[in-house]
């Protein structure tokens, strides 16, 4: 079984580049979607056995989060088949700058597709550290294609600044493992392996002070790629050129790829007894996460950048979570699950509403009610649902985290959370119901209603139903799942 989900994605990805029909790579695009999709459903009726000598296996959160992956994979896939008509072979012209320029072909954008799938994929399978460091770099090497789509000197840059900034966070994660393995070195015996199983089993025999300076570099290394501040800086300027069916891949499903590699090393902490000094952590970069997302939303005049900076919030209330412990670590698993949902629905209403008023700023874009009915209904729906407000999943997850804080007396805690809170969704407010109202522009001719396809909207909607679902009623098995993954943690 997970060879099949690894290989499903590698193989289809590969093909497309072998394939000259553009319908053809759609159709691989949406069939390997469907299929992955179908075995990930499977996993949740019988677990699959493990490979490679335990290297290779699923466990409660990898469960979790290949489930997210593979429910906003399929989302993209239908998406992408109306983004892919609209995005011609044709010379196209900036919509900020005004200049000509082509997109990459679409060969590349369905194959890296794919294999980022792939990437992902192995990511929530791999038990060993070694290969999750690499699986977690494979991520960055096959979205990077992605992000530079649109062939112009922006998405270079922003392409650029996620390989470098990202490459730098991966080194320290590389000299993270070196240090695990140096405190898996056993001076009377055989050095206990790098996988995760052993590790935690032997966990008494660790090493702590080696063993803390490998979750501090973990924690930054990974930290970088999953968007937490101050080392965030990628984020931005990625979700912001990439195609927006792209940005939803990456907010939805690549930061919980680096998050789960920082709950692995925070899983070994704990088995050893050091649970504690990397809480600390968390809590500090959380906050401090949470606290940079607030000032950059507040006034923000790009509204791609403004759900670029959510997400980094949203990291923060991750870490913040698992920071706490306790009930919420759960709260942090659930959030995780609201957050990817609810973040990638936003960022393909956005695509919608860019892909008709061919303008980012929140100046420039009123009236998305009134032109796009569907979208604009999506874009505040996705704005109370992400700002966590009932009876979507995101408040029900914030309250468990706000709930557990109060119970462990962390005031100071719980009062600058909720102020900051407050603040960005004061912010956030001020941006979408000015969007969203308002009377469309007359630029370069009068802006009207406008009928929407239906694979542009049917996956935004499936998105929100599905989180609004979860805020009313969390199925047995996802609660369980959560639970286990949480009891893992502590």
């Amino acid at each position: 079984m997970i060879a099949a989900l690894l290989l499903v994605p590698t193989l289809t990805g590969l093909l497309c580049f072998a394939l000259r029909a553009d319908s053809g790579r759609r159709a691989v695009l949406l069939l390997a979607a469907l299929v992955h999709a179908g075995l990930t459903v499977t996993t949740w009726w019988q677990l699959p056995a493990p490979m490679l000598n335990d290297w290779l296996q699923l466990d409660a959160p990898g469960r979790v989060f290949l489930t997210i992956t593979s429910v906003l994979f399929l989302a993209a896939a239908v998406y992408s088949l109306g983004y892919l008509r609209q995005e011609t072979h044709v010379t196209r012209t900036d919509i900020e700058e005004g200049f000509l320029f082509a997109n990459a072909p679409e060969a590349t954008f369905t194959g890296c597709l794919l294999l980022f799938l792939a990437a992902m994929t192995l990511v929530t399978c791999s038990h060993r550290f070694g290969l999750l460091w690499v699986a977690i770099e494979m991520t960055t090497l096959v979205s990077a294609p992605l992000i530079y789509f649109h062939r112009h000197h922006r998405s270079l840059e922003a392409a650029w600044k996620y390989l470098m900034i990202c490459s730098v966070g991966i080194a320290l994660a590389l000299l993270g493992n070196f240090f695990l393995a140096v405190a898996a070195t056993n001076p009377g015996g055989e050095p206990i392996p790098l996988v995760l199983g052993d590790l935690v089993r032997e966990a008494a025999h660790l090493h702590p002070t080696w063993l803390k300076a490998a979750f501090l570099l973990l924690l930054v290394g990974y930290g970088t790629k999953m968007g937490l501040a101050p080392l965030h800086t990628w984020l931005p300027d990625a979700h912001s050129e990439a195609p927006s069916v792209v940005s939803a891949l990456l907010s939805g499903a690549l930061l919980n790829c680096a998050f789960l590699g920082i709950l692995r090393a925070q899983q070994v902490c704990s088995a050893a007894g050091q649970a504690a000094f990397g809480q600390d952590l968390l809590v500090g970069f959380g906050l401090l996460s949470i606290a940079v997302a607030a000032i950059f939303i507040v006034g923000q005049s790009d509204y791609k950048r403004m759900l670029a900076y959510s997400s980094v919030e949203h990291m923060g209330i991750l870490s913040l979570g698992v920071g706490l412990g306790g009930a919420a670590t759960f709260g942090s698993l659930l959030h995780a699950v609201n957050h990817s949902l609810t973040k990638a629905m936003l960022f393909l209403a956005a695509g919608n509403i860019l892909t008709v008023y061919r303008s980012k700023s929140t100046t420039e874009v009123r009236g998305v009610l009134h032109v796009l009915p569907t979208s604009g209904a999506l874009w505040i729906v996705g704005f109370l649902a992400i700002t966590g407000s009932p009876p979507f999943g995101l408040f029900l997850s914030e309250l468990t985290i706000v709930k557990a804080a109060i119970d462990q007396g962390r005031v100071g805690v719980v009062a600058a959370f909720l102020t900051l809170l407050m603040a960005i969704f004061i912010g956030m407010a001020a941006v979408v119901l000015r969007m969203a109202q308002g009377t469309p522009p007359d630029r370069p001719q009068p802006l009207t209603s406008q009928s929407e396809s239906l694979l542009s909207t049917l996956p935004a909607a499936a998105l929100a139903g599905i989180v609004l679902l979860l805020g009313l009623y969390l199925p047995p098995f996802l609660t369980q799942a959560l639970e286990t993954a949480a009891q893992a943690l502590r």
